[in-house]
């Protein structure tokens, strides 16, 4: 049995994982059907996003509403103050809406540490939206997405439906538009049980609608990746901040009817040509992998109770991101919400702290070494194992 933390993806994908980053990734739809009805219990269930909605401070867009059929207003469920009326809510449910808890991630430790570890494979922003659907009923009419997404149900059955791709690989925000992108039929259909997942590549036509007589309750899991162009644009830009060339006024009256563009055409073609012998892919990659990890949710689950506490005998990594970099002075640890800066610690001490393999204070080899510890710790790091 695959570890959902450990080994996210063969837990979504089962055996086809092994080939899905070289053949599907981005390019065609998966579904695996496991025949285990308890596989992604673990994450959810009906109950738990009944209490949610009981518990949670229900803002506007922490909680929204669809249905195909008839559509839902905020407004039919949200106060001119913005708190999400939960009468209206379960009335509204009874009437065939689904249920959304959008980004859940941000306030269930479960799904947070699930989307920290989906994270880890594919260097992207992973985030957790729920639908929940009453029986007969469709929350939504025919779309794509603009990122892809993995569906794990968790209970229930769903009837799904592919068509088209219209759009190959769409920009962030570039939506679909139901008079531009017309549907036509459908290239494959199946049935989500619970405990099987499906992967749909962004902008791949698609929608679903309940099977069975019972609810469904289904997790996306979207993959908001940084695109060859988000590198481009970072390496361009690194470029006009180093070269003046680039950050010249264009010619005056350009936007003027008549306005000969020839020379300016020439001048561009030499800022092409230049920007080609200038362009560095490295840096640019730093700065987008030193951003992407900064940016992190760090998992900081005993950091508050241990702080107080004797050190333990021995400490593991978490599976966390992190980069050790030399810096002045000493060794800069980017890690998920800021940057650690270390002007003594040696670096293999670091590095040893940080393998993964379980270590003792000792093994660390420094006089130094709880201060390293600890701070280690405080940030979500390491954690004790005893």
């Amino acid at each position: 049995m695959h570890n959902r933390l450990e080994d996210p993806l063969g837990w979504l994908l089962g055996d086809a994982a092994g080939r899905f980053l070289d053949t599907c990734f981005e390019m065609e739809p998966v579904v695996i059907h496991h025949g285990d009805a308890e596989r992604f219990r673990p994450l959810l269930s009906i109950a738990a996003v009944d209490r949610k909605i009981a518990e949670l401070d229900l803002r506007e867009g922490i909680l929204s509403m669809a249905n195909a059929k008839e559509p839902i207003q905020n407004s039919d469920f949200v106060a001119a103050n913005g708190v999400v009326d939960r009468v209206a809510v379960a009335r509204l449910y009874r009437r065939g809406g689904t249920v959304i808890l959008n980004q859940l991630h941000q306030s269930d430790i479960t799904l947070a540490a699930f989307c920290r570890a989906v994270e880890r494979i594919f260097s992207c922003h992973v985030q957790t939206n729920i639908y929940l659907t009453p029986p007969g009923s469709q929350g939504f009419h025919t779309h794509y997405d603009s990122h892809d997404v993995f569906i794990l149900q968790i209970e229930g059955e769903k009837a799904w439906r592919l068509y088209d791709r219209p759009v190959d690989a769409p920009y962030r925000g570039e939506s679909f538009e139901p008079g531009k992108h017309p549907v036509g039929e459908p290239r494959q259909s199946f049935t989500l049980k619970a405990g099987d997942c499906a992967y749909v590549p962004r902008g791949l036509m698609h929608d679903a609608s309940t099977s069975g007589e019972c609810a469904s309750l289904h997790i996306t899991c979207g993959l908001l990746v940084k695109t060859w162009a988000d590198l481009m644009l970072e390496a361009v830009s690194q470029v006009c901040v180093e070269d003046p060339s680039f950050r010249r006024s264009l010619p005056p009256g350009f936007a003027n009817p008549g306005f000969d563009r020839s020379q300016a055409q020439e001048h561009f073609s030499e800022l092409v040509a230049r920007l080609a012998g200038l362009v560095e892919m490295g840096p640019s990659l730093d700065v987008i992998t030193d951003l992407f990890i900064r940016s992190r949710e760090p998992d900081v689950r005993g950091a508050i109770e241990g702080a107080s506490r004797p050190l333990a005998a021995r400490y593991r990594a978490r599976p966390a991101l992190w980069k050790l970099e030399d810096a002045d002075p000493g060794l800069r640890l980017v890690v998920p919400g800021g940057d650690m800066t270390f002007a003594r610690a040696p670096r293999a001490v670091l590095e040893r702290a940080l393998d993964g393999e379980p270590f003792a204070p000792h093994d660390l080899g420094w006089e130094e070494a709880e201060d390293v510890i600890r701070r280690l710790a405080t940030t979500g790091l390491i954690e004790p194992i005893d």
